[in-house]
């Protein structure tokens, strides 16, 4: 009995060993096929592995600009900084937008222009496990660079890769010592013509760029999840592709900015963007340029709200120039009963009083600004606070004006 059971025990040590699939093995099986359809291949570090993707891009072409024009959209530029041949262009793709520990930047691509062509890498981590890898690969890549070029990046590229740098403990993030981020003047710039001023905006209606066929950004971390938990690569795919045209948008982006702000398609931007440029310029303390921008952009057309704006700055600059009588032009057509309506009509007082010499005219002008003030007042169009400071200002002087003058 026992020598059959001996048999029976060698038979059955003779079956084959069924095994539950190796997660790993799946997640391989689908990076390989990822690698055959972005044409990705294995980059290996001392601190593992992650695939990279290598292409070049004939456009956009970099643009010749001066160090002074850099320095519009980017004060603290030194002369150097303004060679693109030695930008480099980062966007990441992530597992969310919050930021924080428990988001990864599981994509980032970075581009740069070798002579007229862009040259764009992306670094990938197939799992959590191959961060380091692809964290430490990028940083390499980043070694030598003078200026980062990004699109919120300050705000959130750059704190997140700050993080998941420490995280894995390969120090702080090693960016180019000048940051230039571009959605910042791309607010100032157009944000009175586009109710959004995101990359894809601005490429459609600024740019006049078309992505084509392209994915949704909400949907970028469920790709990825999906594709960890052994999903197919094809929906990912799509992500590295997402990618590339953003860092393409990003780099004729700032071509197109470099160009506006050189003067060279003025002629073609119309009063919404002249104004943007003028602003931009005031904010850099260029006020003998920001004045002919207004002008221009006052002419081409504004919206009330920005043709006020755009008069005010005029008569502070005119002010400022000590030409009153222009000044005192364009605070005329600032008369009403906001806040800067009651600045106007103090201005246009103190124009009358004190330069025209015309007394009586500055009288008229403190009882009319007292009588709108009122109303003013009465319907909420301005604050306590700014309606006693107006008030105290014009009964003042319509009691010294009132002596000047004789009256009673």
């Amino acid at each position: 009995m026992s020598g059959d059971s001996d048999k029976f025990s060698r038979i059955v040590s003779l079956r084959p060993v069924l095994r539950a699939p190796d997660p790993a093995a799946i997640a391989s099986s689908g990076a390989v096929r990822l690698a055959e359809l972005v044409g990705a291949v294995n980059c290996c570090t001392p601190h593992g592995r992650h695939l990279i993707v290598r292409q070049r891009a004939p456009e956009p072409a970099p643009a010749v600009f001066s160090p002074g024009t850099l320095r519009l959209l980017l004060p603290r530029a030194r002369p150097e900084d303004s060679d693109p041949q030695q930008w480099v262009f980062l966007d990441a793709e992530t597992t969310g937008l919050s930021g924080g520990t428990g988001t990864y930047a599981f994509l980032v691509g970075i581009a740069w222009w070798e002579g007229a062509e862009l040259a764009v890498e992306q670094f990938f981590m197939e799992n959590h496990g191959q961060e380091a890898s692809m964290l430490a690969g990028l940083a390499e890549r980043l070694s030598g660079r003078r200026v980062m070029v990004t699109f919120n990046g300050k705000s959130f590229d750059c704190p997140l890769l700050d993080t998941r740098f420490r995280m894995t403990r390969l120090g702080a993030f090693p960016a180019p010592e000048t940051h230039l981020d571009l959605l910042h003047p791309a607010r100032t710039l157009w944000r009175l013509r586009l109710k959004s001023v995101a990359l894809s905006e601005l490429e459609r209606h600024v740019l006049d760029l078309d992505r084509g066929p392209d994915i949704p950004s909400a949907s970028i971390p469920g790709r990825y999840f999906e594709f960890l938990r052994g999903g197919p690569p094809e929906p990912l795919a799509e992500i590295f592709r997402h990618n590339i045209k953003d860092l393409q948008g990003l780099a004729s982006l700032a071509t197109h900015m470099m160009r506006l702000l050189d003067r060279d398609n003025e002629d073609s931007s119309d009063g919404a963007e002249l104004f943007g440029i003028a602003k931009l310029l005031r904010l850099r303390g260029e006020r003998e340029l920001a004045g002919p921008g207004y002008e221009k952009a006052l002419a081409r057309g504004l919206p009330e709200t920005a043709e006020r704006l755009a008069r005010r700055e005029l008569a502070l600059m005119s002010r400022g120039r000590r030409d009153f009588e222009s000044a005192s032009s364009h605070w005329k057509q600032l008369k009403d009963e906001s806040r800067e309506g009651m600045e106007a009509y103090e201005q246009l007082a103190i124009y009358h009083e004190h330069h025209a010499g015309d007394l009586r005219e500055a009288l008229t002008i403190t009882q009319e600004a007292l009588v709108r003030l009122q109303s003013a007042h009465r319907s909420g169009r301005i604050t306590q606070q700014q309606y006693r400071r107006f008030h105290a200002g014009f009964n003042h002087r319509l009691s010294r004006l009132a002596r000047k003058v004789g009256i009673r």
